[in-house]
């Protein structure tokens, strides 16, 4: 940073500490806060910009922050459907005997990695049902039961009428793989058709239980404790804003679309205390904060539902995404990430979706360049996808565990579960809201 930036630097710091002392003074909303914090983020982001572009202590996963926005649209439907369908193919044949799946494969060496993680198997088994509700498939049902039997034989029930997962590598619970298994059976229900009256009826009792137990991990905020007890179903821990987000996604879809009302207190509660947690306030500690960021596509999605739900006193959250999509772009600046950012996607096209719904033509705009430059490039780190990277078209394949899977960088074999499942719901997503024609 050199001096005139330092100087700057220097002075909007007194500035903003003497805001903060106000708002201890005068009573401040908390999308007033969150705002202030958003531009005290743009402002600190430029100065840091310009003046450390050369600075050792840059992110890791930059390879530069310089941000092109160009609007030469180079994605279609056509290499999108085709992206799904290899997408699909990835995870059915990464799926095993016993309804989970492989964790990580690296198809260069031909090795599986042995580490797993509940959370993402739960969220891979999510991704199924998401690709059940865009397009139903006999394949893609098979698999949901199979996922379904696994995590039923892998829980545990009280007598008070609640549900945990008890994974089998895992010595403690995690509160997201509830949540995620929830959503598999939230979107699997909205999408079944002609479904066996008695497994449906099993998947509703399972899904009450569940979420009857989600509810019990509320912190006295309205967050949720992370980790709980395998045995006995209590929770502990402080909150994560990845399963805080996850599971303020899980109890929005039961209540908006199973029409599971009783819950909407709640959710309107928790959306407040983890908007104030995990966006303004951690925004004041720092711009570029890795909670926001752990928060910020469940956040988005959560408050999409949220918004469009039709309940009282929710027109704020539709401001908070466009907000939070800015941020992702501007401050976080997925585009310069060299790690897969497909998680971004999940937040910024449902940002998309309501700037259009809103006729806000300067982020519909913005949303839809970033949109396509940044799925275009992960779409070409698709083991087998039409528009393959140089690597892998210096690599190639015809490994039935490789094909369809998508790198986590652009030079690095490993293929993750999870990689594939947000990629794919991103893909999903882009069909329906932003490639329509």
């Amino acid at each position: 940073m050199n001096i005139l930036n330092k100087k700057f630097f220097i002075s909007f710091i007194v500035s903003f500490k003497k805001t903060l002392q106000l708002r201890s003074i005068v009573k401040t909303s908390k999308k007033e806060i969150f705002v202030i914090s958003l531009i005290s983020c743009l402002f600190v982001s430029s100065v840091l910009f310009t003046g450390c572009l050369n600075d050792d202590n840059k992110s890791s996963d930059n390879d530069n922050n310089e941000i092109n926005y160009s609007c030469e649209i180079n994605l279609t439907r056509d290499i999108l459907s085709e992206s799904l369908a290899l997408g699909t193919h990835f995870l059915l044949n990464n799926q095993k005997a016993e309804g989970n799946f492989n964790y990580e494969y690296d198809w260069i060496n031909q090795e599986m990695n042995t580490e797993d993680s509940e959370v993402r198997q739960a969220g891979a088994l999510w991704g199924l049902s998401l690709l059940y509700q865009n397009s139903p498939d006999e394949d893609v049902l098979a698999a949901i039961e199979k996922g379904f039997d696994f995590f039923d034989e892998n829980s545990k029930e009280s007598t008070d009428g609640k549900k945990w997962v008890v994974y089998p590598t895992s010595t403690s619970g995690r509160t997201g793989t509830v949540a995620l298994v929830s959503l598999a059976i939230i979107d699997f229900l909205r999408a079944a058709e002609d479904i066996d009256p008695e497994f449906q009826d099993e998947l509703e009792t399972d899904l009450d239980k569940y979420l009857t137990f989600l509810v019990s991990l509320r912190t006295d905020n309205g967050q949720f404790h992370q980790s709980y007890d395998h045995y006995v179903g209590i929770g502990y821990s402080d909150p994560s804003p990845y399963f805080d987000g996850e599971s303020l996604l899980a109890l929005s879809k039961a209540a908006k679309y199973l029409d599971k009302t009783e819950y909407v207190s709640i959710i309107l509660e928790s959306a407040d205390a983890m908007y104030t947690n995990n966006v303004v306030e951690a925004l004041d500690i720092h711009p570029d904060s890795t909670t926001t960021k752990g928060f910020f596509q469940w956040g988005c999605m959560s408050f999409f539902e949220i918004y469009t739900s039709g309940w009282d006193n929710t027109e704020q959250y539709s401001d908070i995404v466009i907000e939070l999509a800015d941020w992702m772009i501007d401050v976080h600046r997925t585009l310069s990430r060299t790690r897969n950012t497909a998680y971004a996607y999940e937040g910024i096209i449902h940002a998309y979706e309501l700037a259009r719904q809103s006729n806000d033509e300067n982020h519909i705009d913005k949303f839809a360049c970033v949109i396509d430059e940044g799925l275009y490039k992960l779409t070409s780190w698709q083991v087998g996808s039409p528009i393959e990277n140089e690597f892998l078209q210096n690599n190639p394949t015809t490994d039935t565990l490789a094909i369809g899977g998508v790198m986590n960088h652009k030079e690095e074999a490993p293929l993750r579960i999870d990689v594939a499942q947000h990629q794919m719901h991103a893909v999903i997503l882009a069909l329906k809201y932003v490639y329509t024609s």
